[in-house]
């Protein structure tokens, strides 16, 4: 199964934001803590140099928290700034005025010494296509200052959001990048829904989530489903297909149907707090 969407707006995008960074004094990236690695377009680290960083692990609430707290120390590690948060239900959100103004102390620093006071601090959100910019931004403004979408690729355009007098956001459209040399990133991103589904086949990726699922948290289909998880993965998608009653007409299976469920239970949570990678070891997709 090959991996690839990068349209034209992500290109103009991606001009954009290159265009603006010399306006910003940090950069804060938003990836998804089920797959955080992944979840990192590698063109932000060059488009982010010289600024001050902070990673935000969005949907913290849907991944490991042990895997989110050894996440946060790898990235910690390397440099970064690291907060976890739950945009959608504000947790994690409190520190992180207070995080902004430590990740941006030296630029505070020299603008005092410049005579300049109160000039805020201009942060530019950035991250790949689904990973919860927008629903950040609102939730840290507290009210519906971008537009959001369960879908990749709804924001379109930049737009400047004031928070208060300390902090401005600009919020950007979210971007791949042109072409994943490492297939089993792709994967990942397609199993959090950062691909568009239209384009995919989405049984295979239903099939492969499966595969991961049975190999690394054993059980947990069996119990959400009542099924045998000691078969292959077709198999398996069939019995989901069985005990959740996806038919149609003429009462055959409906495969699209179960492998559609069975991904949507995955990404709003339904089969619990999973994580597909870890810092150590890359290659368990």
């Amino acid at each position: 199964m090959h991996f690839q969407w990068y349209p034209g707006h992500m290109t103009k995008a991606k001009r954009m934001m290159q265009e603006n960074i010399k306006l910003i004094d940090l950069v804060i990236e938003l990836v998804d803590a089920r797959v955080p690695l992944s979840s990192r377009n590698p063109d932000i680290d060059e488009l982010g140099k010289g600024k001050a960083r902070l990673i935000l692990l969005n949907k913290a609430d849907l991944a490991e928290d042990r895997w989110n707290n050894e996440w946060k120390a790898y990235f910690e590690s390397k440099g970064y700034s690291c907060v976890k948060v739950n945009s959608k239900k504000g947790g994690g959100l409190k520190s992180i005025q207070a995080v902004i103004q430590e990740a941006c102390k030296e630029k505070i620093e020299r603008d005092r010494r410049k005579g300049i006071l109160n000039r805020p601090v201009r942060a530019m959100v950035v991250g790949i296509p689904n990973v919860g910019k927008s629903t950040f931004i609102n939730s840290l403004a507290g009210k519906a200052a971008a537009k959001t979408g369960n879908k990749p690729g709804v924001t379109k355009g930049k737009q400047w959001i004031r928070l208060n007098k300390s902090v401005e956001l600009l919020d950007t459209p979210g971007i791949l990048w042109p072409k994943f040399e490492d297939q089993t990133v792709g994967l990942r991103l397609a199993l959090i829904g950062s691909i568009k589904d239209e384009i995919l086949n989405i049984e295979e990726l239903a099939s492969e989530l499966i595969k991961f699922m049975t190999k690394n948290y054993s059980g947990v289909l069996a119990d959400k489903y009542g099924i045998n998880e000691d078969q292959d993965s077709y198999a398996c998608l069939k019995e989901i297909a069985e005990q959740k009653h996806c038919l149609v007409r003429g009462n055959e299976l409906d495969y699209v149907k179960a492998s559609n469920l069975l991904l949507e239970d995955f990404r709003s949570g339904k089969l619990g707090r999973l994580t597909l990678e870890y810092p150590e070891v890359q290659d368990l997709a």
